[in-house]
């Protein structure tokens, strides 16, 4: 079967895309190994499946990592996903909801002479006790906490935004080798589901330098729920306020820890291009 796809990427995150409307896939993770490789495949952090919505949602969708594994959610792929739908004519809303294993997902569109320029999103509340993260040991929150990582004491910080997250504050996150301690962490016994790991620097309460080692991905140059995982992270150990500002390979997300509880994410989304695999 002949498959059409379309890559996306949000700040350099990117995912290929297809709808299965028209192409139903018996295995997505064994697709998304293959067309996630840089070498022999299409290229991708991983596949987006965009499906008829669920539980009142308009839309629904599936993320499967480059490693075949599936997230419960992926916050760049949110925004891309609402650009491929809208500039597709499958919705003409600018204001919809996305269904994910993580639960419902608002998005709201910012068009522009009829292309989508940004996407606000509503990634849920956030969840701090060590039980949802989840990672093993006393029940409360993950602040600062010590670690050891590979012989090497660290300290993190735990949150979980539909997906787990586990934050080092270091000098200088631009040279962090993430390669070496990424999977280290990814794979480390206290997280039962593995996690995602993120590496700030905090500039001032408004600004931070993220980067990530995405679980089930490797290093990525983006990642929405990295980066608002990073940024709850900075805010209940009081480093930044509850509006930040975080840069990334490519750009910046802002995240806000809004009044009402719930975390919102707004950057863009772009579309790089479409093609076919045969499977």
């Amino acid at each position: 079967m002949t498959i059409e796809f379309t890559k996306l990427h949000g700040l350099g995150n990117d995912y290929l895309f297809i709808d299965t409307a028209k192409y139903p896939i018996a295995n997505a993770p064994e697709l998304s190994r293959a067309m996630s490789h840089r070498h022999l495949g299409a290229g991708a952090d991983g596949i987006i499946l965009i499906e008829p919505g669920k539980n009142g949602a308009d839309f629904s969708m599936r993320i499967f990592n480059a490693d075949g594994s599936e997230a419960e959610t992926c916050g760049n792929g949110i925004r891309c996903f609402a650009k491929y739908v809208y500039e597709r004519g499958m919705t003409m809303k600018t204001d919809f909801v996305i269904d994910t294993l993580a639960g419902p997902n608002r998005v709201a569109l910012t068009v522009k002479d009829g292309k989508v320029d940004r996407v606000r999103s509503n990634m849920g509340k956030p969840k701090f006790d060590r039980a949802e993260i989840p990672m093993l040991g006393a029940p409360g929150q993950v602040k600062e906490e010590a670690i050891d990582i590979g012989g090497t004491t660290m300290h993190v910080t735990c949150a979980n935004i539909g997906n787990p997250h586990a934050v080092f504050f270091v000098d200088d996150a631009t040279k962090v080798p993430l390669a070496e301690i990424g999977p280290k962490v990814e794979h480390h016994p206290a997280f039962p589901k593995r996690t995602n790991v993120e590496f700030v620097t905090v500039q001032d309460r408004e600004n931070i330098v993220m980067r990530i080692w995405e679980r089930g991905s490797g290093i990525t140059m983006a990642s929405g729920s990295g980066s608002c995982g990073s940024a709850l992270a900075c805010m209940i150990t009081n480093r930044t306020d509850r509006r930040v500002n975080v840069h990334l390979v490519y750009g910046t997300l802002t995240i806000e820890w809004a009044e009402d509880g719930y975390v919102y994410q707004e950057g863009p989304a772009t579309e790089v291009y479409t093609g076919t695999w045969e499977e």
